[in-house]
């Protein structure tokens, strides 16, 4: 099977390599890829936004399936037109994208179909979102609309930060995304994250994992995109999956077949497990990231034969097995990042970092500069490890960090914290 992947990130390399691993692979190719998806798959020089140029390549090369890794590409309709041209593909249509695309339909959706979530409003003027807010008191959750890339969301503990988020966003902060602003209901409880493959009938669990999102130790600072992950998430027991299950991805999935879209590809809930059960933050349509990486040190079965049966829709004759080890992931950043990361520094002592056979070093932002590693985004490595605890993992992944020459790259020190007490505990 030729198969081309669609991303260039962390998430895209964990992947790629998962990919490269299946028996029924031909070639793997990847636009436009990084230095470390270059080492599993051929890169080529193709921008995600040009779809004619997507479907032309895919043609060159008798692409027989194409996975879209991220976010920007679905929502603006990347399968549609790759099925419109005969081609097969993992992800949802840009109808069923908007899930992502915008949190209002999100909450919208919830509200018609009765899936617990927070209390909410939606405002296109910033007056009255401030009213609002000055009404329900903090804390309180403001987030853009629309696509931020992890960072058009506030958790505002003091008003004046919920005032100041609301005028961020209609400032033009985030663009576009913040066009619209979603004022909702701040939640009490622990987040994690589950995964669903879905084929628009099916919906298959597919892993738990808990994310950090707060750029500094002890979670201080800004929100990210996420500065590490691991797996499984000890808060989503078996119990708790039945009931996300139950109550927010079947009826999540029988609403968007009422309202005519259908969901296929990857249902990312992000959860809050409350006192009164999980209740949905958000879903995002494609794999998390770092979240991904941790999975894929965990799936023991064939990724591609998953996401294939996905796409045509005969998800319920496949079944999903897991390593029973956790996996941990630390992203190394570079410095200024989420606001202004800085590019173009050396990143050395890389391949020393990956010796170890428990460890695997997925490249997010970097780029080949004649023969040297350069950090060419915000977050550059994501150092990822598997281990008999989450404390081992943890081990693991630092020990590897030590071995990386980049005083220009930072990371937090506490991943995987929550779940090392829970350990400790026992």
């Amino acid at each position: 099977m030729n198969v081309l992947l669609i991303g260039s990130g962390g998430r895209e390399h964990a992947l790629a390599w998962k990919i490269a691993a299946s028996p029924v692979l031909t070639t793997l190719y990847c636009a436009p890829g990084n230095p470390g998806i270059a080492s599993v798959a051929e890169c080529v020089a193709l921008d995600p936004a040009d779809h004619d140029a997507i479907i032309a390549f895919c043609q060159q090369k008798s692409i027989d399936f194409v996975v879209v890794g991220p976010e920007a590409p679905l929502v603006a309709g990347i399968t549609d037109d790759l099925r419109a041209a005969g081609i097969t593909v993992f992800g949802p249509s840009k109808a069923a994208a908007r899930l992502e695309g915008s949190k209002g339909f999100t909450k919208d959706l919830c509200a018609q179909f009765d899936i617990p979530t927070g209390k909410y409003q939606r405002f296109t003027q910033a007056e009255a979102a401030r009213a609002y807010i000055r009404q329900e008191g903090v804390p309180i959750v403001v987030k853009a609309d629309g696509l931020a890339a992890g960072k058009g969301v506030v958790v505002a503990f003091e008003l004046q930060e919920a005032l100041d988020a609301v005028d961020a966003c209609f400032d033009g902060a985030f663009g576009g995304a913040g066009a619209e602003v979603v004022v909702e209901e701040y939640l009490e409880g622990e987040e994690a994250s589950f995964f669903c493959l879905c084929d628009g009938k099916t919906a298959l669990p597919f892993g738990t994992a808990q994310d950090h999102k707060r750029v500094g130790d002890g979670d201080t600072g800004a929100n990210t995109g996420g500065m590490g992950a691991y797996s499984p998430a000890p808060v989503m027991t078996q119990a708790i999956i039945d009931l996300t299950m139950r109550d927010l991805i079947e009826p999540t999935m029988r609403g968007m077949t009422e309202i005519g879209a259908p969901f296929s590809g990857v249902l990312f809930a992000g959860l809050m497990i409350t006192r009164n059960g999980p209740k949905l933050i958000e879903y995002n349509t494609r794999f998390g990231d770092p979240e991904t990486q941790v999975l894929m040190l965990r799936l023991k079965d064939d990724l591609l034969l998953l996401l294939k049966a996905a796409a045509d829709g005969v998800l319920d004759q496949m079944s999903v097995r897991w390593n029973d080890d956790p996996a941990l992931t630390v992203v190394m950043a570079a410095k200024g990042y989420p606001a202004a990361p800085e590019k173009g520094s050396v990143i050395r002592g890389v391949a020393a970092a990956g010796d170890d056979e428990n460890v695997e070093i997925f490249h997010a932002g970097t780029k080949d500069r004649n023969g040297e590693l350069i950090a060419n985004g915000g977050r550059v490595l994501n150092i990822t490890a598997s281990g008999k605890t989450v404390q081992d993992a943890q081990k693991a992944a630092y020990a590897a960090i030590a071995k990386i020459d980049w005083p220009e790259g930072f990371y937090r020190h506490d991943i995987g914290w929550r779940a090392i007490e829970r350990e400790k505990a026992l």
